[in-house]
């Protein structure tokens, strides 16, 4: 298949996954499975499993890059692929927990209560622009247009450490206040 059409083919999905992603997610952030009478106990032992999740992703991040920037492509294919495989673990654990718990409120104030507030604002609106860019990234690799690849992971690498990174901030911001 040549390269031009390895990007078209999968533009369609890049582009329905970008958006179904978003709003699937944010409906199924409103269901809560009681609500359909299924009787399921609330998983509460997954925030600190997700937060974990966000935290490997964003270190296997850091060593792709190191991998490719030590010329070492096999290795940064393998972390680059985990890493995604990470996130869409993430996703899933994320969107169970919310539809068999109420969300938890951040309890703090002052000054940390507009920290936790902007950290939590900017993690969820970049957590979606950065589908797009993870998918568009990937897509360019596996088309092997690596001058274009390469030109876009400069700007999804750091929303998407961002994006893991705060992740875990956020969880440690919020942990103390789970019931």
């Amino acid at each position: 298949m040549e390269n031009n059409t390895i990007e078209q083919k999968y533009n369609k999905w890049i582009v329905l996954l970008s958006i179904a992603i978003p709003v699937v997610v944010a409906i199924l952030f409103l269901v809560k499975l009681k609500d359909f009478g299924i009787d399921v106990a609330p998983l509460t032992f997954l925030p600190p499993i997700y937060a974990t999740v966000n935290g490997i992703t964003a270190i296997l991040l850091v060593l792709g890059v190191i991998a490719i920037k030590n010329g070492n492509s096999k290795r940064h294919e393998l972390l680059m692929k985990t890493a995604i495989g990470c996130s869409v673990a993430f996703l899933a654990m994320y969107v169970a927990y919310h539809m068999t718990a109420e969300s938890t409120k951040y309890g703090g104030e002052g000054a940390l209560k507009y920290v936790y507030f902007f950290i939590l604002i900017t993690h969820i609106i970049l957590s979606i622009a950065i589908i797009p860019l993870v998918l568009i990234t990937y897509v360019r690799a596996l088309a092997s247009k690596f001058d274009k690849h390469k030109k876009i992971a400069k700007i999804t690498f750091p929303i998407w450490l961002y994006v893991a990174v705060t992740g875990v901030i956020v969880y440690l911001m919020i942990s103390p206040y789970y019931v």
